[in-house]
């Protein structure tokens, strides 16, 4: 009997205990999730004037538990997680484009552009090219030409979106994978570089001194992380400028977008950062790729992109602790020798601090998915805290207590995750049911 068969037998003969209802009620709740956390313990509803005890809900430690959502970030390990952590992104970044969510709505008039910097190149990769809406070849060099490998360095294939060829190298021998590990594990360093720069590049352009810019504006941004398909990180962001008070005040009347637009231009075509390499590998000095983006943001729809579900990407879903667990990776070749790589150069002292083997199943890249700007708009903290508050005061109603005022005291702890034969049978349908309807 396979693992379907015995999860339906074992579902059926769920069905027929007495407390089915309440059994699939806590699943459903959870929306799907993959791989939910088990806590055990108890909490106390009071009143919070008279003290009197309303309501208590307790695990009754004869296999009794509670279930939460792992929250992990990543669609390959949990969907549904992901999927809310996505929606919220969504809301932090709209609320710093429209207002909302604590956010002024002020800061719709306030310039701001849309900016997509990219990594540079370490060898020439099969890719997709379109001109005036048609397909071109991938690489067209002349008939025969090779590199010193005598492999053949043009490709005159129109590959289709789902080629498995995308990204892999035309010749693996010639790309710099060790240049492309320490630009994954430097990119956050080199996204911060030009966060500085471009504090300097503005009143640089306007003729006031550096120190004297936060008396007049405020930079503020919101950035995602993204994979290519090559396997590279580059960033989504949205730059604002607001007043010295924040997304509450106007900028003054210089700061436009068309000096924000330059400004930008030149900070990301001049900043660089030195890698760590000696006599293995050679120094190498890190910029971003040529294929600069900065667009003006007139309407919100210029900032959608930055929901990508590029922040739940990566190479494997867990860690790799030893290297012969290399060649067993469900991954293609080229992801494989980037992690390959991070294995060798995480085992050189000179290395050490990037930690390359920590985050080799990332290909290196250890920095977060998403970031922003102290005041760019609300938090991912503030949004959960909102839905966990929200979902209160609905459980307050449904016990007939909203009216009144609470207090919840409690303590739990953790005793395990993961779903039984026919609690993972039952979740997804659930997740299958949510598919179909946002589909």
């Amino acid at each position: 009997m396979n693992q379907v068969s015995k999860g339906a037998a074992a579902l059926a003969e769920r069905a027929v205990l007495g407390d089915f209802d309440a059994w699939q009620r806590r699943i459903v709740r959870l929306g799907g999730c993959t791989n939910p956390i088990h806590l055990v313990g108890n909490t106390t509803l009071a009143d919070a004037s008279t003290g009197e005890v309303l309501h208590s809900f307790a695990s009754d430690g004869r296999g009794g538990r509670l279930l939460t959502a792992c929250g992990n970030r990543r669609t390959s390990v949990c969907p549904t997680c992901a999927c809310l952590y996505r929606a919220d992104t969504y809301q932090l970044i709209r609320a710093g484009l429209v207002g909302g969510k604590e956010t002024s709505s002020a800061v719709s008039a306030h310039p701001r552009v849309f900016v997509t910097l990219t990594a540079p190149g370490f060898g020439p990769v099969h890719t997709r090219r379109e001109h005036n809406g048609r397909l071109r070849p991938c690489r067209p060099r002349k008939v025969g030409e090779s590199c010193p490998h005598d492999v053949l360095i043009g490709c005159f294939i129109r590959h289709a979106e789902d080629d498995p060829e995308l990204g892999e190298p035309l010749c693996p021998r010639c790309y710099d994978y060790a240049g492309a590990v320490l630009w994954q594990a430097l990119a956050g360093q080199l996204w911060h570089r030009f966060a500085m720069e471009l504090r300097r590049e503005l009143p640089r352009r306007v003729g006031i001194a550096r120190t004297g810019l936060g008396a007049l504006l405020r930079l503020s941004y919101a950035k995602v992380a993204e994979y290519q398909r090559r396997g590279l990180i580059h960033f989504h962001a949205v730059i604002r400028l607001d007043g010295p008070e924040g997304a509450d005040s106007p900028p003054p009347g210089w700061a436009s977008m068309q000096l924000l637009t330059a400004a930008v231009n030149e900070a990301a075509g001049r900043v660089s950062l030195q890698a760590p390499g000696g006599d293995v590998i050679g120094d190498r000095t890190l910029r971003f790729g040529q294929q600069l983006d900065v667009r003006p943001i007139k309407e919100f729809g210029a900032g959608e992109r930055l929901t990508s579900a590029a922040v739940a990407a990566g190479a494997v879903d867990g860690r790799i602790n030893r290297s012969v667990d290399l060649a067993m990776l469900p991954v293609r070749a080229h992801t494989r020798r980037m992690i390959a790589t991070c294995w060798w150069l995480g085992g050189l002292p000179q290395f050490e601090a990037l930690r390359l083997r920590q985050w080799a199943h990332m290909l290196g890249y250890g920095g977060h998915f998403s970031t922003k700007s102290r005041q760019y708009s609300t938090t991912l903290t503030a949004l959960r805290r909102a839905r966990a508050k929200h979902r209160a005061e609905e459980q307050l109603e449904a016990l007939g207590f909203g009216d009144r005022p609470t207090v919840a005291v409690g303590q739990w702890r953790f005793v395990g995750r993961g779903y039984s034969l026919a609690e993972e049978l039952f979740a997804a349908g659930v997740r299958a049911s949510r598919t179909e309807v946002s589909a």
